[in-house]
């Protein structure tokens, strides 16, 4: 994978506004309306949420999110990869760059919400790859057919 930069950025800029509407519509493209847990852009600005983009130059390539629950426990939001950088390593790099950031931040579990059909499949086994194991519903989330929660210790 070629040099990328990974940044703390803001939701709201056009480029990842962008990338963020493909989400959100890819999410209810496959998923229930009610299973999808996909954060807007808004809520993705807020103060409990730290939010990076990764780019290559100034090519937008992929976004995440952490969402604070507690000094201990924080959420993976909104991963995605832009298609047209899809199997260049973009998604491990960002999630790496994540981990240990959050690992930096003095959290000791992160957790996830994903999707249980098979689009999230390389999703499911990125995160497996890195730790992460299936668990209950955490926080305020409810058992539900269609997703798969997630979590691992820091």
């Amino acid at each position: 994978m070629v040099s990328v930069q990974i940044h703390l950025d803001d939701p709201l800029r056009s480029d990842v506004l962008a990338l963020l509407e493909e989400h959100l519509a890819d999410m209810y493209a496959t998923s229930p309306a009610e299973s999808v847990h996909a954060l807007d852009p808004q809520t993705l600005a807020a103060p409990d949420v730290s939010f990076w983009s990764v780019r290559e130059r100034s090519e937008l390539l992929g976004c995440a999110a952490l969402k604070r629950h507690s000094d201990d426990h924080v959420e993976l939001k909104s991963m995605r990869t832009a298609t047209a950088a899809r199997r260049r390593g973009v998604a491990a790099t960002l999630l790496d760059h994540l981990l240990a950031e959050a690992q930096a931040r003095g959290h000791t579990r992160i957790s996830l919400e994903t999707g249980a059909e098979d689009y999230f499949a390389p999703a499911r086994a990125l995160y497996a790859a890195r730790g992460f194991q299936v668990c209950e519903p955490f926080e305020d989330y409810r058992p539900d057919p269609h997703s798969v929660f997630m979590t691992r210790a820091l």
